[in-house]
């Protein structure tokens, strides 16, 4: 299973999910479902832009963690 930590790594940098939208360019809707988990897929030029903007790397964000 796959864990995303965004909501961690928005915290540490003290940024809301409206700041991350303006600087990626991705809607608030669209990161609440990847934050929440329910996505099905990220496209890596969104990660690469998610990673940029919090000065991260992917593995911050995504976790694996066996069933």
């Amino acid at each position: 299973m796959i864990i995303v930590n965004l909501d961690v790594m928005l915290a540490m940098r003290k940024m809301s999910l409206n700041e991350l939208s303006e600087k990626v360019g991705v809607s608030v809707q669209n990161l609440s479902v990847l934050k929440t988990g329910k996505a099905k897929a990220v496209r890596f030029t969104t990660l690469n832009a998610i990673c940029t903007a919090l000065e991260c790397s992917p593995g911050d964000i995504l976790e694996f963690q066996a069933d």
